[in-house]
């Protein structure tokens, strides 16, 4: 009897295994189509899904946010009843956020790289290694002391793990592009995709771009396809597929499929600067004060309670961050009773928040993605909320092909500022403003430049006709119009707006900076505090940090109720 309860249970058993690899399960569609019910591995040469696919996986020095719904805006103690930062109602889905600001270290990264493929003694060079150097000089101070800070605090070891300062809002732009090119490179190296070599010996016009290499793949690396797909299971695929492709009769001809494509889910996103939305819920980390789908208060700071030093009995009095206590006060009296810096500090000084981020408030401020606008229209859009997009599409040469920057057809743009940087590096693709084609009859966009989109447009002016701009004397934002021209020779022809009527300084190129940083009161330390900057400028307390958005599912783990 129990011999036969035996035989009985292995059948069992046996019968559901083959009934769940035929698809029979009811939970288990990954080697079957769903709709077609063919194969979608591609053993047999067909369509091919990843059906091993998992999730996606963080990447370097990120930590993962699980979004959701948040009240944005000044919730607390607001003194100076400042309107720009009205409380709303704000849904953010979930994305990764660096852990820390992007440090020295990490930026010099980046410049030793640009160093070697586009050497800035080349005279067709230099403005790009130059475009990329912080501002050293933000530093200075005419009634203060600060040269050694000047000569030293970029590039001396002690402030290698320091974030880094005098980086405009277009250079942490350009830094988050080059961090997600590295990145990814190294990812299909590591996996056996590209050559040994690949890594090394790079030169301007054979450099790596994800968005090349997946949008044309035999362009990447300046067409090297030896790099390209010259590792060791791009080799071994080619040679399955080869001798496949000779058994079928059809001579062995060229093999498809050799290049990771987005399906194959191993390219991560791209790195980029959080919007204002993501940026402040990460800073909150209310995840500490949820019961159930309600918060249970309001946090003033990233951390919770109401003060400044941690009530905790174990480090009850220590500093939660570093800022001006007072005129004359950076860091208080030396000491115990001293926050350890007088001006930034090392990241990870101070306790992270509850989401494991550090230094959401004091250090520095950091720029995000935003345009800067008083109102956030909320009444517009309350999800994944940002001001900013500009849209674009990849430019088509006139042999049918993707348009890709050549080594010597690099385009520069000059700053406000007099400062000279590359628009794209060789190797990117080059973008153009999306027209008609991708905007006729569309209901949720009409035009490549939303940046004044309901706050700043003709549509939003009192001015409002049918022409395509206003007149500068009619501009909702009427800020100074500064221009910047450079000749054939580099000679700048600069043109400062002398006009007395001007009105405001927000205008399409100012950035939103969030959080408090050395130089700044407590007051500044609420993580909804907001400030403008034009993107073009720096300072000696505003830094950065990268974040990149979650693909698939919302959160990472299961979901169950607390007892």
């Amino acid at each position: 009897m129990k011999k036969y309860f035996a035989l009985k249970a292995v059948f069992t058993l046996i019968a559901g295994v083959a009934l769940v690899s035929c698809g029979g399960g009811g939970n288990d569609y990954s080697s079957t189509s769903r709709g077609t019910g063919w194969d979608v591995t591609g053993k047999n040469g067909g369509f091919e899904l990843n059906t091993k696919y998992k999730e996606q996986e963080t990447g370097p020095g990120l930590v993962f946010v699980e979004g959701g719904t948040f009240t944005m805006g000044r919730v607390k103690d607001d003194p100076m009843h400042d309107w720009n930062n009205t409380p709303n109602q704000q849904h953010v889905q979930s994305f990764y956020i660096d852990e820390t600001e992007v440090t020295n270290g990490m930026y010099l990264e980046m410049l030793d790289w640009i160093k070697g493929v586009f050497p800035p003694e080349d005279e067709e060079y230099r403005n790009i290694y130059n475009g990329a150097v912080p501002d050293t000089l933000v530093w200075r101070n005419r009634l203060g002391f600060n040269e050694e800070m000047t000569k030293n605090y970029l590039r001396h070891p002690a402030y290698q793990n320091y974030p880094v300062v005098g980086v405009t809002w277009i250079q942490a732009v350009e830094f988050s592009e080059w961090r997600t090119d590295r990145v990814n490179e190294l990812i299909l190296n590591q996996e056996g995709f590209t050559s040994k070599d690949a890594l090394a010996n790079q030169e301007a016009g054979s450099t790596f771009s994800t968005e090349t290499y997946l949008n044309a793949p035999t362009l990447a690396y300046g067409g090297d396809d030896e790099k390209t797909r010259g590792g060791k299971r791009s080799e071994s695929l080619e040679k399955r597929k080869t001798q496949k492709a000779a058994k079928q009769g059809d001579g062995g001809g060229e093999a498809s499929g050799l290049y990771v494509t987005r399906k194959d889910g191993i390219i991560l996103p791209g790195y980029r600067l959080p919007t204002e939305a993501e940026w402040e819920y990460a800073a909150l980390a209310e995840v500490s004060q949820r019961e159930y789908n309600a918060y249970r208060g309001r946090k003033k700071y990233p951390w919770d309670g109401q003060y400044t030093r941690s009530g905790k009995r174990q480090t009850r009095g220590d500093h939660m961050a570093n800022f001006k206590q007072g005129d004359g006060d950076y860091g208080g009296i030396a000491g115990w009773s001293d926050d350890g810096a007088d001006i930034t500090a090392e990241v990870m000084t101070y306790e992270p928040n509850d989401f494991g981020v550090y230094d959401m408030a004091g250090n520095v401020s950091e720029w995000v993605a935003d345009v800067y606008r008083p109102i956030v229209d909320d009444e517009f859009n309350d999800f994944n909320y940002y001001r900013g997009n500009q849209y674009t599409k990849n430019k088509i040469g006139a042999d049918g092909m993707i348009a890709v920057v050549e080594a010597d057809s690099i385009v520069y743009d000059t700053l406000s500022n007099g400062k000279t940087i590359a628009r794209a590096l060789p190797g990117e693709i080059q973008q153009v403003e999306v027209d008609e084609n991708e905007t006729y009859l569309r209901t949720n966009f009409d035009r490549s430049d939303n940046r004044d989109f309901r706050d700043g447009d003709r549509r939003s002016s009192k001015y409002f006709d049918n022409s395509d701009q206003l007149a500068d004397n009619k501009r909702m934002y009427d800020s100074p119009l500064h221009t910047v021209e450079s000749d054939s020779l580099g000679t700048l022809d600069r043109q400062y707006d002398q006009e007395n009527t001007r009105t405001t300084l927000i205008d399409n190129e100012v950035r939103v900076i969030k959080g408090g940083s050395w130089r700044d009161r407590a007051y500044w330390l609420d993580p909804a505090s907001r400030r403008f900057y034009p993107q073009d400028m720096a300072k000696d307390d505003l830094g950065f940090r990268c974040a990149m958005s979650r693909v698939g599912s919302k959160s990472k783990k299961n979901k169950r109720p607390r007892n």
